[in-house]
This record gives C-alpha cells, sequence and structure tokens, in this order.
C-alpha cells in the first residue's frame, strides 16, 4: 500500500466487494482489530476470518462509504488515519434491512519492509445524541446527561 491515506477507501472499496481477503490484505500479520462492541481479533487471519463471517451474514450486499479521512504522521515510519464512515444495507436477524450507522474509523499504519500496513484498527459506532452508554441490570443505554434523559437506564442512588 503505498500511502496511510489510501486505507480507508480501500478498506471501503473491499467492503462493498464482498471481500475479506482484501479487508486483510490492508493488515499486517499481527495486526489488532477492535470492533464497534468490543470484539479483539489479533492477527491478519482472525481480522480475515471475522469479516468474512460479517460479510455473508450479517452485512451482504452492504455499502460502506468513507469521508473525512485525516492522517496524522507520528513519525517517518508511522501515521494514525481517521475517517468517518457510513453504511447502508446491514441485515437484522429478522432478514430486514436496518437503519442506516454511522461512525468512525481509527487505523494505526506503520511503514514495513513490504509497505504501508495497518497495525491496529478501532472501529466506533455514532450514537446521535448520546455522550455516553449506561449499564444497568445487564443492559446498556445511550445516555445525554445535558438533558437529564437516560433512556430507561436508572441511576445508581447509593453512589
Amino acid at each position: 500500500m503505498p500511502f496511510p491515506r489510501d486505507v480507508p477507501s480501500r478498506f471501503a472499496e473491499a467492503w462493498n466487494r464482498g471481500d475479506p481477503d482484501g479487508i486483510a490484505g490492508l493488515f499486517a500479520a499481527d495486526a489488532d482489530f477492535v470492533n464497534v462492541v468490543g470484539l479483539w481479533w489479533h492477527d491478519r487471519e482472525s481480522i480475515r476470518d471475522a469479516h468474512a463471517y460479517g460479510l455473508r451474514t450479517i452485512f451482504p450486499g452492504s455499502v460502506l462509504r468513507v469521508s473525512g479521512t485525516a492522517v496524522r504522521q507520528i513519525g517517518p515510519d508511522a501515521a494514525v488515519v481517521h475517517c468517518r464512515w457510513t453504511l447502508r444495507g446491514q441485515r437484522l436477524p429478522s432478514g430486514s434491512d436496518g437503519d442506516v450507522r454511522r461512525g468512525v474509523f481509527s487505523f494505526v499504519t506503520r511503514r514495513l519492509d513490504t509497505g504501508w500496513l495497518v497495525v491496529s484498527a478501532h472501529n466506533t459506532d455514532v450514537v446521535p445524541g448520546a455522550e455516553s452508554l449506561a449499564a444497568q441490570d445487564g443492559r446498556r443505554a445511550a445516555v445525554n446527561y445535558r438533558d437529564g434523559r437516560f433512556e430507561g437506564v436508572a441511576t445508581d442512588a447509593a453512589n
């Protein structure tokens, strides 16, 4: 891969082709990837396998778009790349399509002997109107402290 700034668009292109090998090819052999729910894959093969499953089962035919790519060089051989993403066409467990999702990707890239590769990636969903998550009784909900709404998650009165 010639440049870190190419990572988001190449990731989206591979995603849109339904190509887990293309996604995995962006990553170093010992790369890490943390997805939107905190699943953590520790090497290129597990990153490939997870995306193969997702593209086949959860996201078949979905369309991923990236925008707003920003690159921060952190030395001659390392850079952090952020971008926004939009996803359409996620298949829900019921078989119908889910709503459009939006999020942010963070990629840490490194120049290796084979070129620039991703050594770490983190994917985060954007939850409109939320400032944080709160957990209670084994459930999580998005919360906004500014307007006092907890979307059904009560505060712990003991604290």
